[in-house]
């Protein structure tokens, strides 16, 4: 389906496109407040980036759903919900510990605080959203995502994701997510936002804001 606005052709991704997918997720979230606590050496965080979105990847593939554009510059990996399950989560320590290396803790936490706060009511769950830097700005990213947000919109599925970047927060409100309950993580971790895209007729989680204004941000 192209995108007639942007352009933007976009396809559901295959096994075929690994290689071209897993530098465009470890170079998008390279930088931020995530990244330097997941990994706090910028010159580990490459190789580890590169070797944790491979494992990602695959298991998106085998689990859930990723869409991509024709030309490989962006990626959404996303899992259907349809009850409370674990399948957004990585599920083996050992491919996780391979992975990550002696980061793989922060890892695992990051995943279990996640796991911990996920909404119960059914929805499709955006794990990861991630344009290629040199082509950020330039609506691919919305492009992309509102390609699935049709799909949910006729089915009445609600959609959810964590945030922690102020601009993608952004974003998202402008794509119909509403700002809920924060998760601020341990060891002088980042916050986090949790967001929810709700349908009519379909039950909100609780402490979800009725309309897309984020909550004000404290003066420091």
């Amino acid at each position: 389906m192209t995108d007639i606005s942007t352009g933007v052709t976009m396809r559901q991704a295959t096994l075929g496109d690994t290689e071209g997918l897993i530098p465009v997720l470890a170079e998008a979230f390279f930088d931020g407040p995530v990244a330097d606590w997941l990994v706090p050496d910028p010159n580990d965080r490459r190789a580890v980036y590169r070797r944790y979105f491979e494992l990602a990847l695959n298991h998106a593939l085998d689990n859930g759903h990723v869409d991509t554009t024709a030309d490989l510059s962006a990626v959404a990996i996303w899992y259907p919900r349809p009850e409370r399950s674990p399948k957004g989560s990585l599920e083996h320590p050992a491919s996780l510990e391979a992975a990550t290396g002696v980061y793989a803790p922060k890892f695992a936490l990051l995943d279990a605080v996640f796991e911990a706060y996920h909404p119960s009511e059914p929805h499709h769950y955006l794990a990861y959203v991630a344009v290629n830097p040199e082509q950020q700005n330039r609506g691919i990213g919305a492009a992309l995502l509102s390609h699935h947000h049709r799909q949910l919109d006729a089915l009445g599925m609600p959609a959810y994701l964590e945030a922690s970047n102020v601009r993608n927060r952004e974003l998202y409100v402008r794509l119909g997510y509403r700002a809920g309950p924060p998760m601020i993580l341990p060891t002088t971790g980042p916050t986090i936002w949790r967001m929810w895209r709700g349908q009519p007729n379909a039950a909100r989680p609780e402490g979800f804001a009725g309309s897309g204004l984020l909550p004000r941000r404290s003066a420091r």
